[in-house]
């Protein structure tokens, strides 16, 4: 245990040794070890057990981490001014689908920032693997939302299966994804595995990477120019053009936007990054032991972006722009709505949403850690990028 982590409670701790003894069993099943990548999945996914699966807090104070729309209504209100010209230009069947709801905090926020701007969608579904998270959802939607606008909202268990245009919505999604693990030896590419050691812990070992895994570390080299250095060591999501398309559906027309932490290619694997991205987050803290509680704590890595550029554009869809986070916000009215408040004359109101901003826009902060990609078919999206287009470092 990392010492300066707070120590989880007894009923934690019970619950934390459960899926640790499901991993375990796995890993007995499967001849010694399984890919990290389904480590991850076990840890966040398992049913009633997994990290996103249990019915603990996960955002805000009283929780692991804050994510941007938790802080207050001005990362939402900003994405609503972004696709608002979207949903206008499709017309009033146009549908919206948001990937992984949270709390439920951007869905009121957009929801009604939409209505304001005459660009409600006919239908706004949230596609949330969690059941206790889509109550949870339902529950703060149902008090905050008027009768006829919360009739709109509809929970997915699976992506939409019937054609459908509109806009696809993902914050802090993929870097969630279960993501493999490489490594080089002797110049082969190796996959990053869990076994067990003579006590039962957890231990990292190493396997000889699949033939997709192989491939898609080979694409990466070509395109940085270089091979990986002897040990070198990262994350890599070649399912994320399969996962992509799965999410999407049969979107024919309209934009797809995801803002998550990252970096272009060329940055995510600078020779000195050579042991990944890959943390841990367990109330406010971050460490990098994934295999402490189980359960208990969230495990993410970093979003290569130009992989998603690669995704999207693959399915079908141009490119519309990609920025940092402080540039796509300003540009898509983060200084009006902080005028809007200043406008009320309510000093404290207007200090705690400068406040927010600066979380939201601030290098120092999430300003430049997170990215925002847009992606459009048929539709114009680009002018939501004008705040800082970074297109050229991909």
């Amino acid at each position: 245990m990392q010492a300066d982590l707070p120590a989880p409670d007894d009923d934690a701790l019970r619950h934390s040794e459960r899926l640790a003894a499901l991993i375990r069993g796995e890993i007995t099943a499967n001849g010694g070890s399984v890919p990290f990548s389904r480590f991850m999945e076990r840890c966040l996914y398992a049913p009633g057990l997994g990290y996103y699966s249990a019915g603990s807090a996960k955002f805000g104070a009283a929780g692991d981490f804050v994510t941007a729309p938790e802080l207050g209504p001005l990362f939402a209100a900003c994405v609503a001014e972004a696709v608002a010209p979207v949903l206008r230009e499709l017309g009033p069947e146009a549908e919206f689908v948001e990937i992984g709801g949270g709390s439920g905090a951007f869905a009121e926020t957009v929801l009604k920032r939409l209505l304001q701007l005459d660009a409600m969608p006919a239908r706004y579904c949230i596609l949330e693997p969690s059941a206790d998270l889509r109550e949870r959802q339902r529950e703060r939607l149902g008090r905050s939302l008027t009768p006829p606008v919360f009739a709109g909202v509809e929970w997915l268990e699976q992506p939409l299966q019937t054609r459908w245009h509109g806009v696809l919505f993902a914050n802090e999604v993929i870097d969630a994804l279960p993501t493999p693990r490489f490594t080089l030896r002797d110049g082969e590419v190796f996959e990053e595995h869990v076994a067990l050691d003579g006590e039962g812990r957890f231990v990292r070992t190493d396997r000889p990477a699949d033939a997709l895994l192989a491939a898609a570390v080979r694409h990466v080299e070509r395109y940085l120019e270089r091979p990986f250095a002897e040990g070198y060591r990262s994350e890599l999501l070649p399912q994320l053009p399969y996962w992509l398309q799965a999410v999407m559906g049969r979107l024919d027309a309209g934009a797809m936007l995801f803002v998550d932490y990252g970096y272009p290619r060329g940055e995510y694997y600078l020779p000195e990054r050579d042991d990944g991205t890959l943390r841990a987050f367990y109330r406010h803290h971050v460490h990098a032991d994934p295999y402490l509680w189980p359960g208990l704590q969230d495990l993410t890595a970093s979003v290569d972006f130009t992989a998603l550029a690669e995704a999207g554009t693959g399915a079908g869809f141009d490119l519309a722009g990609y920025c940092d986070q402080a540039g796509f916000l300003l540009g898509n009215g983060l200084a009006q709505r902080l005028e809007e408040v200043q406008a009320r004359g309510d000093e404290k109101l207007s200090l705690k949403f400068a406040n927010e901003a600066k979380k939201l826009t601030l290098p120092t902060e999430m300003g430049e850690r997170f990215q925002a990609m847009g992606f459009a078919r048929d539709v114009e999206l680009g002018a939501a990028f004008l705040g800082g287009d970074l297109t050229w470092r991909l």
